[in-house]
């Protein structure tokens, strides 16, 4: 298994003076923006200390909220880039649904990945709802608008030879001859997110790698959806490399520490929802299906526990939150054995995505919090054997 270390690199002094509304519409006025350099430098930190200790590195990006002051993702990749040794860095993710230009995209990601020395991994999203306000897109089609995207950068990263153009529906480029190209061939390694089976299948026939945000007990069919189209296109079942999942991480040689850190770590799901209403579901962004899924109730900020009950992730407690496999919470003993039943539950899931940082969460425990993980519970990870589950027809 890797662990990926993660962030959202929070301006958590704002989170108790936001007036409804934690994105778009909150008023810069109440950033200050030493403070926000500060905290930025001190995450960074915190990422070096895990490259020491044997983690990888995921980073991600938000607009114009308290949640995340990574608003361009590439600064914290490119000094990641350089600043660290050994890790993997995955950004999950890089917003394709916002970007009108994915040719600067290939640009960069190619350039973090030469810099680094080959250590990129590429997570293509189509973003948050909140944020096509801002971006100014339209959330119709974005997927259309993601996949030529997708094409166009694998192309642009791939191709040798002469210049080519490309002519699509959304993009149309002259020229396109990148430099530099990327080290990893014959692109770096990609991942995508999705909480869709009809996504998870396209992913799997793509054979990228999935990664699901927090769905708890509600991860299996969206593996298991992403199983069967990877079994359509390559005859056989996925490892579980194939498989990531994103969970908040507290561990502490003392429980009830252990506990403390969680609650604060959680702050991360109390706040992020926290949104004006005009902008959580714009006309476009999710499918019927998916929206008729809301409707019935079936959306988050509604968990699932192991035992069925349902969790509302957003209020509730640690305990709910480690019953609903959402927080993975305890001494090193109770986390292994915890993330170890969740895998075998998953049937194999070879990457985790360790929040082992969030909100007001202290620089001391939380580098106390990377150290003991990676020291107590990442050896005996990486040599458990994964399960295989098998593969039952589409």
């Amino acid at each position: 298994m890797r662990v990926y270390q993660f962030t959202e690199q929070a301006y958590y002094p704002a989170w108790d003076d936001h007036n409804g509304s934690l994105r778009i519409n909150l008023p810069n006025s109440k950033l200050d923006p030493k403070l926000a350099g500060q905290l930025l430098n001190r995450y960074y930190d915190e990422w070096q200390v895990a490259d020491e200790v044997g983690l990888d590195i995921m980073l991600n990006e938000h607009h114009q909220t308290a949640t995340c002051l990574s608003s361009t993702v590439v600064v914290g990749l490119s000094i990641m880039a350089r600043i660290t040794k050994k890790a993997r860095l995955l950004v999950l993710g890089y917003p394709l649904g916002h970007r009108p230009d994915p040719l600067r995209c290939a640009e960069e990601l190619s350039t973090i990945d030469v810099v680094s020395g080959g250590r990129l991994d590429m997570g293509f999203v189509k973003g948050v709802p909140y944020e096509f306000p801002a971006s100014n897109q339209n959330p119709v089609g974005v997927m259309d608008r993601l996949w030529e995207a997708h094409d166009f950068i694998l192309k642009a990263m791939t191709h040798r030879g002469e210049p080519f153009n490309w002519e699509g529906e959304h993009f149309h480029y002259r020229q396109v001859n990148i430099w530099p190209r990327p080290i990893q061939q014959p692109h770096p390694p990609l991942w995508s997110t999705t909480n869709s089976k009809n996504n998870a299948y396209t992913l799997g026939e793509r054979g990228y790698v999935i990664a699901t945000l927090g769905s708890g007990y509600g991860t299996r069919p969206l593996y298991d959806a992403y199983r069967q189209g990877y079994f359509k296109t390559h005859r056989k079942a996925p490892a579980a490399d194939r498989f990531a999942y994103l969970g908040l991480v507290a561990v502490a040689n003392d429980e009830a520490e252990a506990r403390r850190r969680g609650d604060l770590i959680a702050g991360y799901l109390r706040t992020s929802a926290i949104v004006h209403v005009p902008y959580r579901n714009p006309p476009g962004y999710l499918s019927i299906e998916d929206n008729a899924r809301i409707l019935r109730g079936f959306s988050q900020p509604r968990g699932k526990a192991k035992d069925g009950r349902l969790v509302d992730i957003y209020h509730c407690s640690v305990q709910d939150l480690i019953d609903a496999g959402v927080m993975f919470c305890g001494t090193p003993d109770q986390v292994h054995a915890q993330i170890v039943d969740f895998c075998e539950y998953c049937g194999g899931m070879g990457n985790l995505l360790m929040m082992g940082h969030a909100g007001s969460l202290e620089p001391d425990a939380t580098v106390d919090n990377l150290t003991l993980f990676a020291k107590e519970v990442l050896p005996r990870l990486k040599e458990w054997k994964q399960p295989v589950a098998e593969v039952e027809a589409a």
